[in-house]
């Protein structure tokens, strides 16, 4: 037998080996080989099992990492596609597939010396007072790993040592899973009650999820074979507001699923995977018939958790797995549902090679393995939206939140007003100041969101004009008063903060800082409301593993009074006692060179109205805004997605942006700013060359990147619209590997990408 592998270093292709005799039954499509190469031995998968090849003289694989095949024949269908639509190497998709502390050689799982108790002997032997509280504490737990109970018995090993001779306990060298929520009590749950929008919404997803189905072995062909009525009928856009209650159609979704004898894959963005989302999955599949462990997988893990996680999963011991958006390519097999909550967010986006979009990934793999999936959001993208207006989506709609409780009352302040009045512009105009000391005197919790971090964005001196600008970037250093340092918050250079202006011509005393950050917003809250308890939450404040969920477990114990963040907070999180919501600077994302600034806009300032009122208390949020007629916080005011949609979508329409059309964005960097535009222009040229017969193709560029400079590098954008990215994809894919570019100059190529800096 002859195995096809593809190596873990990227030459876009796969190898030939053979399988000698004693490995014969324990290789398949999916196992992890170690292969020789050249001189050396390197690790690979085998990705097909063939009886010819083509070429002669094959070495033989060297051995088989691990027990289990890691990678299913279906995960690595859709690594393929992944490598193929994305224009990356399929050694580089392979990898994103499975993580890095699973891919290691050696087995990852800790050992750990365990005591057990045995069932006693007829004739009770004597033993000592520390015997005798050993096994106590034995029968409370009769598996305890030795350290921890000499620890809790307050003895020596000697004494458990005893124990063993005398046949009363054994001690023995264990596989101790690590559990990122072993220290937390779960209490189980039960289905609530849904009201007439959500048992609809339910109704039709246990439709989808008991139709039957044919499907073909290889997950491929079920790709290419599915018809766009038969994807309207499998994949759901779930719009409900903010507190409509999706997150209960999607626990009773997954209990059907698992009746069924399937699993399920739930994808959250990064940042909301909160200990809140954990909770109530793990919960609600603690007990019942349906019970199952529940996997967690995401960045917060470390190494060795995420090995044991991922093996849950792939044992079939955990048939729920929630996680960010790598967990996509979690092994679940038989796979029934995939859901992606807020499923407009950006950070499902994968910013290096592979630069995948878990969403759209979600819905392939749906379709390869007959999957429901089911795509929630209060927000939709408008890409998901569009074609649910193409009918390649079914629409489920929430339009009301849970229990009749009423959408918080969003009141706009036009800051341009403030800053008359107070002679520059303010952090909070007086209606904000007024509303949050009401709210702290009814003993009602306040969130205030500013979408940058720092004390001041920027370093003046008002006599030479000298700005503090990062040596690596093209922006400006922010001011961080806690460390006393300039920081540029792209490459992370940082410096001291001079006391006077750092020009040597100048040196004058009487330098400003200007703008401001969530540090700054914190520190005049203090002074405003020296009596209220305040907590700041973005990626400074955060230093160890644990700070989120004790930040958040402080604040929903009331121990909080106000909560200041960034994004962070801006989604996801579910508090009763939040009456008041206040978004400091709404015009953040709306000025950056972005088409989707809009729609980024209507989408933050919608999600983080939608966490007022979620309580008996109706909610109140303070947009302030120095553009408050824009469409995008006018359409957020009104919480109207259909209005701000079709008013967007002209827009689009009108420069065949996305979705009328999908985006390539090539991207070439090096040190040397003329090398580099010199080669984008030439670029450009044989692009349109090789690309000619794309009749609907759109070049745009070479430009200096939004971002023209970053980390030392200098960058320079191509920009390619077409309605046929798949067609695209595979001709910029060959074009690229025949093109010579300098050795100072690289290139990237995003296809479908989500920011255009």
């Amino acid at each position: 037998m002859i195995a096809r592998v593809t190596l873990e270093i990227a030459l876009r292709k796969e190898f030939d080996y053979l399988v000698p005799p004693p490995l014969l039954g324990e290789i398949e499509i999916g196992t992890r080989v170690k292969v020789p190469f050249g001189s050396r031995e390197v690790m690979g998968c085998v990705t097909a099992l063939v009886e010819e090849s083509t070429h002669t003289n094959l070495r033989s694989i060297v051995r088989v990492i691990g027990k289990q095949s890691l990678v299913t024949p279906k995960v690595l269908a859709l690594a393929r596609w992944i490598g193929e639509y994305y224009c990356c190497a399929p050694e580089i998709a392979l990898k994103s597939v499975l993580p890095e502390s699973v891919r290691k050689e050696k087995d990852g799982w800790r050992e750990r010396l365990m005591v057990r108790l045995l069932p006693a002997p007829s004739l009770l032997p004597k033993i000592t007072k520390r015997q005798q509280q050993i096994l106590d504490l034995l029968r409370d737990r009769p598996q305890y790993p030795l350290q921890e109970l000499l620890e809790a018995a307050e003895t020596t090993g000697e004494t458990v040592r005893r124990l063993e001779d005398k046949g009363m306990v054994t001690i023995g060298q264990e596989i101790s899973e690590r559990d990122p929520y072993a220290d937390e009590i779960i209490l189980p749950t039960k289905s609530l009650e849904l009201n007439s929008e959500q048992a609809l919404a339910l109704k039709q997803i246990i439709a989808a999820l008991d139709a039957p189905q044919q499907l073909s072995a290889n997950p491929a062909e079920n790709l290419k074979s599915a018809k766009p009525d038969d994807v309207t009928h499998r994949t759901f856009l779930l719009h409900g507001v903010t507190g409509s209650g999706k997150t209960e159609v999607y626990l009773q979704a997954l209990s059907h699923t698992l009746q069924q004898g399937k699993g399920a894959i739930v994808l959250v963005p990064e940042i909301s995977l909160t200990p809140q989302t954990v909770e109530r999955f793990k919960a609600r599949f603690s007990s019942g018939p349906v019970r199952t462990l529940v996997a967690v997988l995401h960045s917060h893990l470390s190494s060795g958790e995420r090995h044991d996680e991922w093996h849950k999963i792939r044992q079939g011991r955990a048939r729920i797995v929630i996680g960010a958006r790598s967990a996509i390519f979690a092994p679940i097999d038989p796979l029934g549902l995939i859901i992606v909550d807020e499923e407009h967010e950006h950070s499902y986006k994968q910013e290096e090679a592979p630069r995948y979009h878990a969403r759209d990934v979600a819905v392939v793999r749906g379709k390869m393995e007959g999957a429901v999936v089911v795509l929630g959001s209060a927000t939709p993208s408008m890409e998901s939206f569009y074609n649910v207006q193409k009918k390649k989506y079914s629409l489920l709609e929430m339009p009301s939140r849970a229990d009749d409780k009423r959408m918080p009352i969003v009141r706009v302040v036009d800051m341009r007003q403030a800053a008359r009045q107070e002679k520059g512009p303010p952090i909070f105009s007086h209606q904000l100041k007024e509303a949050i000391l009401q709210r702290l005197e009814k003993k009602e919790q306040v969130m205030l969101f500013l979408n940058r971090r720092g004390f001041a964005t920027s370093l003046q001196c008002n006599l030479c004009g000298y700005v503090a600008q990062c040596p690596n970037c093209s922006v400006s250093l922010t001011y961080h008063r806690a460390i006393q340092k300039l920081c540029c918050h792209v490459c992370g250079f940082d410096t001291k903060a001079p006391a006077v202006c750092p020009d040597p011509k100048c040196r004058n005393p009487g330098i400003r800082y200007s703008g401001l950050g969530t540090e700054k917003v914190e520190s005049t809250l203090g002074h405003l409301f020296p009596k209220a308890r305040i907590c700041r939450m973005d990626s400074d404040s955060l230093k160890r593993k644990d700070d989120y969920r004790r930040i958040l477990g402080d604040f929903r114990t009331g121990k909080i009074d106000i909560l200041v963040g960034t994004q962070m907070i801006a989604k996801g999180l579910h508090f009763p006692n939040v009456t008041l919501v206040g978004i400091i600077h709404a015009d953040l994302s709306l000025h950056i060179p972005d088409f989707r600034a809009g729609e980024r806009t209507f989408q933050l300032l919608t999600q983080v109205a939608g966490r007022a009122g979620r309580g008996d208390v109706e909610g109140e949020v303070f947009v302030q805004s120095f553009t408050p007629f824009h469409p995008s916080i006018q359409y957020a005011r009104r919480h109207d997605f259909v209005g701000f949609y079709e008013q967007e979508i002209d827009f689009r329409e009108q420069l065949k942006y996305p979705p009328i059309s999908r985006v390539a964005l090539v991207t070439l960097k090096g040190r040397n700013e003329e090398k580099v535009q010199f080669t984008a222009e030439h670029l450009r040229k044989a692009i349109e060359e090789a690309l000619k017969d794309l009749d609907d193709l759109i070049i745009a560029g070479p430009a200096a990147a939004p971002l023209a400079r970053a980390e030392t590098f200098y960058r320079f954008q191509i920009m390619l619209r077409t309605r046929h990215m798949v067609r695209l994809s595979h001709k910029m894919a060959e074009f690229l590997v025949g093109f010579k570019f300098p050795e100072e100059v690289s290139c990237t190529i995003d296809v479908d990408p989500v920011n255009l800096a």
